[in-house]
């Protein structure tokens, strides 16, 4: 059993839970029923399984998840045995349904990029955060980097394929996989003396493997050596008769030598091993065109379609063999509407016609800005100096959030023209990358040298706003609007600047000019209705929003604000509502609806339906930085920190140099445990705000965790210097002081910080503080008691002071505590679980599963309740259910030595002796958790 109190997850505290009620306790009876059915079926699809009964594993599988569908370890089985079946597409509906239950990624991750490179998803290979090799034990990240390397290359980025082969290579031992990787980069490349060196060299660590044999003879066959690439061929064959790829090479190239009889027999031998292979169909349509036998002929290519029309065509989008075959077998057949999708889609990689333009712009009428995208690149290459085409691109690149890549064609298109239209466009890419500064010296030119550049002259407003220099912002829309009298947006701009001045009156006049030239203007609607809510006039905002929303009830920007104006009110459960409605009806362009969702989820405690918004949201606007802000927020709050970290990597390379947002994101960083992430985004911050004290704050304990005191020292003192009046940079000095092992001034610090700003963090700081210096923990609870005097419905410092109890052995006391705790917040689950682990200690193992299954029922994902539910339940003698429990909780947190000796034990009790001492055998190689001695003696009992 974990020790009592620590902090953490399993291996640390297990200290977690909240109340439940009777009728919870009722309805978890019949669910417990469930579980045991579901573990008898996985046991046995798992024998199944091992003996390669494989369709017999997946329908036992399938048994087990109508009994109960969360049960992490069915997920993973059923997945692997539906890859293994060729459902690539199911398998990854386990995979990531496991992942979204909280399995650790490790044992899936493999299986997982090998289902959806089977699907032509090669980008999600590199996307989805779960995919990340950084933190994955040595084999498997060996055998993921192998995966991506394949992905890259189906992508046509071979630097980027042979980077990963490099890392896998780098993870010993080395074996002949990754170099047979290499061998197709090379000869994709031309670099033929490199791939034969990597075959030789894949030949010398497997000499008798038929791939090894396969890629070496690929080498001269692309070179045009063809008798020493048939000889080849033959020889791989002979290693290993049952080698498709070979078998198809060898026929292939027996048609270009003439040998009609043999390539036939070699094309049939093929079919013999895979009667639907679509290329071996192929081959011997060629081969019956060859001889005049038509309807042969037909009847082969009507296979080939029979085989790959089927097939989604994302499917085999990066396999330019498979689209070319069904693409020529329809043309064969006549079928030209259907051969276009599939000969379009092989040959995209090369358009450079001059109407590329006009091509570009039916695309964006779709819309479909990839393809326009991709279509104007590949004319620009051919035709850079188009100055026409760059202006389409960057606005292109700009609506796709491309903004570097927009700033680089503008610049480009300014050293043929200095036109101030470029340099409006210039300005507005740099702005959206976020390098407002340069952003606003080349507006700045563009409106001066031109006055008409409205769009110039809004962008400036807004930046002006943005650095709170509202005299600047009011006098650029007073221009505006005396050089456009007639255009109510600009009038639009004049009310925001005004609003945001401080000068409402002038603010509601230039709004309704605005309306004036335009009734149906919703940007002068909405700004009525802002400066109505702030002047608490709610009736008169309901009325013009409800009159919006009967004009277009799907205004979203409307919706919006029906929301912020429940807020205002004090009407909770309607801010939901709106926002949900804005949400379903906003744009990738309009996503302030969906992070406002999130952020209201995630305030009143619903981590799982934030996580589904943020879901939503990323669909939307995927490379936005806000966006990815948001989603990694939301992973955090459903305790996917592996998830977090990649996506926090993206949000800070995407982000400007803002010190406000990368703040933010360093903040998210640090709660990811991801420092150097951190420092990256930091880094960024402080070179365009030094004395940020957020940024600076951050960055002290980042130091500090990077082994530099002395920097991290620096960083707090300045906090201090610039906000004497807050407890933060007290706080930081005293984190120094206990890196450099002074606890003396570590805690003359907190007592400090606790003294200016005395609240339940500075509490609790200063109690583990006073725990360090009194092994008893005496005073560390006098310190408690005495807060809670005072402060008795502060729920933190009773959970604290039943910590300091429960590790001081004082379990009626910590009892005492936690159920304290509990009247004040009956759901909360890290107590309920730790007083599930109180009464484990005092002999109550019934009454403590009970417990424990309250807390379960709350937060079914969290691992430290799962292994003290399982824990428990072993103890009060279910072995059914402890089973099931503890292999969930071993699932989700492999690397915990004591949910590991938990599972062994339970496994020995169930007579599964074999597998307890492999969960034994990996727990003890640490010997740093609580039930090391118990894990020993159980070991010798499995000798």
């Amino acid at each position: 059993m974990s020790t009592v109190g620590r902090s953490g997850r399993s291996g640390g505290s297990r200290w977690r839970g909240p109340a439940a009620a009777a009728l919870l306790a009722l309805c978890a009876a019949s669910a417990q029923a469930d579980s045991v059915k579901a573990a008898r079926f996985y046991e046995d699809a798992l024998k199944r399984f091992e003996r390669q009964d494989i369709d017999g594993a997946v329908i036992q599988l399938k048994n087990a998840l109508q009994q109960d569908a969360r049960m992490l370890s069915v997920h993973v089985l059923l997945g692997k045995a539906l890859l293994m079946r060729s459902e690539a597409a199911a398998a990854e509906v386990e995979f990531s349904e496991a992942l979204s239950l909280g399995i650790n990624r490790a044992e899936v991750a493999v299986p997982l990029a090998q289902a959806l490179v089977a699907q032509g998803k090669q980008p999600e290979v590199f996307k989805l955060p779960a995919l990340v090799p950084e933190g994955l034990p040595d084999p498997v990240r060996k055998a993921l980097l192998l995966v991506r390397a394949a992905a890259a290359s189906d992508l046509g980025e071979p630097s980027r394929a042979q980077a990963q082969i490099d890392l896998a290579r780098a993870i010993p031992p080395d074996n002949a996989d990754t170099w047979l990787a290499e061998v197709p980069l090379r000869l994709r490349a031309r670099q033929f003396d490199l791939a034969n060196a990597a075959a030789e060299q894949a030949l010398r660590l497997a000499p008798a493997n038929g791939e090894a044999l396969y890629q070496k003879a690929t080498v001269p066959h692309v070179q045009g050596r063809l008798d020493e690439a048939l000889k080849g061929y033959e020889r791989a064959i002979a290693a290993d008769p049952r080698h498709l790829e070979a078998q198809l090479a060898r026929a292939g190239l027996l048609i270009d030598l003439g040998r009609d009889a043999d390539a036939l027999a070699q094309a049939q031998s093929a079919l013999k091993l895979a009667p639907s292979e679509p290329r071996a169909l192929y081959l011997t349509a060629v081969l019956a065109e060859r001889r005049g036998d038509a309807a042969s002929a037909r009847s082969a290519l009507k296979a080939v379609t029979a085989e790959l029309d089927p097939v989604p065509i994302e499917f085999i989008r990066y396999r330019p063999q498979a689209l070319m075959l069904n693409g020529l077998a329809h043309f064969g057949l006549g079928e030209m509407e259907k051969a276009k999708p599939y000969l379009e889609y092989a040959q995209r990689q090369t358009p450079n016609s001059p109407l590329s333009k006009l091509l570009a712009q039916v695309y964006v009428a779709e819309p479909n800005l990839d393809r326009a995208a991709e279509v104007l690149d590949a004319y620009l290459r051919a035709y850079p100096g188009d100055g026409q085409a760059l202006v389409m691109m960057a606005t292109l690149q700009m609506a796709q959030g491309r903004h570097a890549r927009a700033t680089a064609l503008m610049q480009e298109a300014l050293k043929a023209k200095d036109a101030p239209e470029f340099r409006t466009a210039l300005g507005l890419s740099l702005l959206r990358g976020g390098q407002s500064g340069d952003a606003i010296g080349e507006l700045e030119k563009a409106f001066q040298r031109d006055p008409r550049q409205t769009y110039a002259g809004m962008a400036l407003v807004s930046l002006y706003l943005r650095a709170g220099q509202t005299a600047k912002a009011v006098a650029i829309a007073d221009r505006l609007v005396k050089q456009e009298a007639a255009n109510p947006t600009t009038w639009v701009q004049l009310g925001v600047a005004r609003r945001s001045a401080g000068n409402l009156p002038g603010a509601r006049e230039a709004y309704q000019k605005a309306l004036q030239l335009d009734p149906q203007l919703a940007e002068a609607q909405l700004g009525l209705t802002r400066i109505d809510i702030a002047e608490r006039k709610f009736d008169a905002a309901q009325v013009r929003l409800a009159a919006m929303l009967k004009a277009d009830e799907k205004n979203a920007d409307a919706l919006y604000e029906m929301a912020l104006l429940s807020e205002a009110r004090g009407q909770a459960a309607e801010v939901q509502r709106w926002l949900t409605k804005a949400t379903d009806v906003s744009s990738s362009r309009n996503t302030r609806a969906d992070q406002a969702l999130i952020a209201w989820l995630l305030k009143q405690d619903q981590a799982g339906a934030a996580l589904e918004a943020a879901k939503r949201l990323l669909g939307k606007a995927p490379d936005d930085p806000q966006t990815l802000i948001a989603y990694a927020q939301a992973q955090l709050a459903n305790r996917d920190a592996n998830g977090a970290r990649a996506t926090l990597t993206s949000a800070a390379r995407r982000s400007g140099f803002g010190a406000d947002p990368l703040a933010q994101i360093a903040a998210l960083q640090l709660d990811a445990r991801d420092p150097a992430g951190a420092a990256y985004s930091l880094d960024k911050a402080l070179q365009t705000a030094p004395q940020h004290v957020g940024a600076l704050a951050l960055s002290s304990t980042v130091a500090l965790q990077q082994g530099n005191p002395t920097l991290a020292e620096k960083q707090a003192r300045q906090v201090i210097q610039l906000r004497p009046q807050l407890a933060l940079g007290y706080t930081l000095l005293a984190d120094v002081a206990l890196a450099r092992r002074q606890p003396a001034q570590a805690l003359d610090a907190l007592r400090k910080a606790h003294e200016l700003q005395p609240t339940s963090g500075s509490l609790l700081a200063l109690m583990r503080a006073l725990g360090r210096q009194d092994g008893s923990g005496k005073a560390a609870q006098d310190l408690a008691e005495r807060w809670l005097k005072t402060h008795p419905s502060d729920l933190a410092a009773w959970k604290a002071l039943g910590d300091a109890q429960a590790r001081a052995g004082s379990f009626p006391a910590a009892r005492r505590s936690y159920e304290t705790a509990l009247k004040l917040r009956p759901n909360e689950v890290e107590t309920l679980n730790n007083l599930a682990n109180v009464m484990i200690r005092q002999g109550e193992a019934a009454a403590a599963a009970a417990t424990a299954e309250k807390a379960l029922g709350l937060d079914p994902r969290n691992v430290a309740v799962i292994d003290t539910a399982g824990w428990a339940y072993h103890l009060a003698g279910n072995g059914d259910r402890a089973l099931q429990l503890l292999r969930d909780a071993r699932l989700r947190e492999p690397d915990s030595p004591e949910i590991r000796y938990h599972l062994a034990a339970a496994l020995a009790k169930a007579g599964r002796k074999a597998e307890a001492k492999e969960e034994l055998d990996v727990a003890l190689r640490s010997t740093a958790f609580e039930s090391h001695k118990e894990a020993l003696a159980l070991s010798q009992t499995l000798r």
